[in-house]
């Protein structure tokens, strides 16, 4: 290939600086032609591929299969894939927290993207953070993208019943708590909740972004649900290489999909389904990078005037596979239809409308609700404010107690996790079923990166007694596979110097779903008092991405974002 070529015009994208172009291009051609590639294949347009499998990821254990899929619809559509690896993250191989790694993730998927030439970038992710670090990093890249999803694993089955990760994990593990379930049961059980590879079969975080990316338009249509070991799902593989190539021709950025009508759809979507609290915190910072707004007020604006539509667990009674087999999206957002802007782009170039004129036609199924006949009468998410959440705090409503909904009860404090490691199982432990258990400092700073400990268990001696839920107050996260009545993401957070901070074992806390508030029941000089006597002692670290973490990290409402990824131009107005 002569160094002035004018073929191959994404292969000659962003070359490195020798101080000669002619020479970086010609070092390239090079270095690819050893791996045995033609000028002819270099003249198709590239398609790149951002590779997340894992041995440590087994949400991703299909990775293989659908690289196998996806390469060939490229390839029929006259593209040249070009897979390549970057983090890869899974809640359960993951510490502290995967959340603490989703911004890094995001920086690596964005930088690869820039450095590396390709015309168009398929993102396949899955597990909890991956998805929402992927499309972090592609807004803000800039460059065509399309999200392939790893789909949910199959269910499994314990003593004739069907179970599924995780609320059945943490059903079970409740119950064996409880001394209700042995220790030889608990193994059984352990070896029948996953009946193959694939993301959590319930609507926890990872089906949730599943969902809310075929919302957002950034998926192929039918996207999200099919099961990760299914035929669909290789199917929607290649249909998502031969997408790709169509977006390399197209130029279509995801700039011009991650709209504010795309986040709206996305929001209603996400209530609609009872889905993860987590992906308030993801939606959040995805809008953050295309300089939108979503402020905690809309999204419980729209929370009131969307109810929970479908049957699945945590909210519901059902698993993944039955939302599939049920018709997936296109008969969720055919019930939405009315509260939708139809007129949003998606990656095939066509609208969300013009989707759902597409899709096969409806049927029969009781998966997915009617408007008229809703699982739940709002939106799974609340959002409260008061004295203790003056920047808000959310909880999953759909998959609480309605009797502790509006509850006052006297405050149990945990200064941190490993206070509550140490103290929540002892016999000595002063507490009672209608306390409220606080856990401080596991914030974005605090934990660092919010863990999932916001769900904190019953006290052992309680759970003995038939204790099944309780008020739990944190400034961290909870699974989206969990259920109880839990307040999540208290803001701003105790290590930075929110009033949380501040709660002591004794005080009295008043919790209203009803009319969003939550309260610390002292008086206003008292609070003000504590706050001035006990200033925070912001979290450092010496080195390393902890210290670029705690330096930089925002607070919940802004999504837990570096400040610094944030693009100048942000307009900070809400989505509509």
């Amino acid at each position: 290939m002569s160094a002035d070529s004018n073929d191959q015009a994404a292969f000659r994208k962003g070359l490195p600086q020798y101080g000669d172009k002619g020479f970086a291009l010609f070092l390239r051609s090079a270095f690819i032609k050893g791996a045995g590639y033609t000028d002819g294949a270099l003249d198709r347009p590239i398609v790149g591929i951002v590779n997340t499998a894992s041995a440590y990821n087994p949400c991703h254990g299909n990775s293989a299969q659908l690289l196998d899929a996806l390469r060939r619809g490229v390839q029929m559509a006259g593209g040249l894939p070009m897979d390549f690896p970057s983090i890869s993250l899974h809640e359960g191989f993951t510490q502290p927290t995967s959340m603490y790694l989703r911004n890094l993730m995001a920086i690596d998927t964005e930088e690869m993207i820039r450095a590396q030439p390709m015309d168009v970038v398929v993102l396949i992710g899955g597990c909890d953070k991956t998805v929402p670090a992927q499309l972090m990093g592609a807004a803000s890249a800039g460059v065509p993208a399309i999200q392939l999803i790893t789909g949910s694993m199959l269910t499994g089955s314990h003593r004739g019943e069907r179970v599924g990760a995780c609320t059945d994990c943490r059903r079970f593990w409740a119950r064996h708590r409880a001394g209700e379930v042995n220790a030889a049961e608990i193994g059984e059980v352990n070896g029948r909740l996953i009946g193959s590879v694939g993301t959590c079969s319930v609507m926890g975080t990872a089906s949730t972004m599943a969902c809310v990316a075929e919302a957002l338009g950034m998926t192929m249509p039918g996207g999200a649900s099919p099961p990760a070991v299914t035929a669909d799902r290789m199917r929607i593989a290649e249909l998502t290489g031969a997408e790709a190539v169509r977006m390399a021709r197209s130029g279509l950025t995801p700039d011009r999909v991650l709209t504010r009508p795309a986040f709206a759809n996305a929001l209603r979507v996400l209530l609609a389904i009872g889905g993860s609290t987590n992906v308030v915190l993801h939606l959040t910072a995805i809008a953050g990078r295309c300089g939108i707004r979503i402020g905690l007020e809309e999204i419980d604006r729209i929370s009131k005037e969307t109810p929970v539509l479908v049957d699945l667990k945590p909210s519901g009674l059902h698993y993944m596979e039955d939302f599939h087999d049920a018709g997936g999206m296109a008969t969720l957002l055919r019930e939405l239809r009315p509260m939708l802007h139809l007129d949003a782009l998606t990656v095939t170039g066509r609208t969300l409308g013009e989707e759902l004129e597409r899709a096969p036609p409806p049927f029969a199924q009781a998966i997915v609700r009617p408007l008229s006949n809703p699982i739940y009468p709002q939106g799974g998410i609340a959002v409260l404010r008061g004295n203790l959440a003056p920047q808000g705090a959310i909880i999953k409503q759909s998959a609480a107690t309605p009797r502790l909904m509006e509850h006052t009860g006297r405050a149990v404090v945990f200064e941190n996790v490993e206070d509550l490691s140490r103290r929540i199982d002892s016999p000595d432990l002063d507490v009672a079923a209608d306390d409220v258990l606080v856990l401080k400092n596991i914030g974005p700073v605090g934990g660092p990166g919010m863990p999932e400990a916001g769900l904190l268990p019953i006290p052992k001696k309680l759970a003995n007694a038939g204790v099944k839920d309780m008020v739990r107050i944190s400034d961290g996260r909870m699974s989206g596979t969990a259920l109880g009545t839990v307040v999540l993401h208290v803001t701003p957070e105790s290590a930075v110097g929110g009033p949380l901070g501040c709660v002591q074992s004794g005080d009295r806390i008043h919790l209203s779903v009803a009319r969003r508030t939550l309260e610390l029941l002292v008086p206003p000089d008292e609070l003000a008092r504590r706050l001035f006597a006990a200033p925070p002692a912001r979290p450092d670290a010496p080195r390393g991405y902890r210290k670029l973490f705690l330096r930089t990290v925002l607070q919940a409402d802004e999504g837990a974002d570096f400040d610094f990824l944030r693009p100048e131009n942000d307009d900070d107005k809400e989505t509509r």
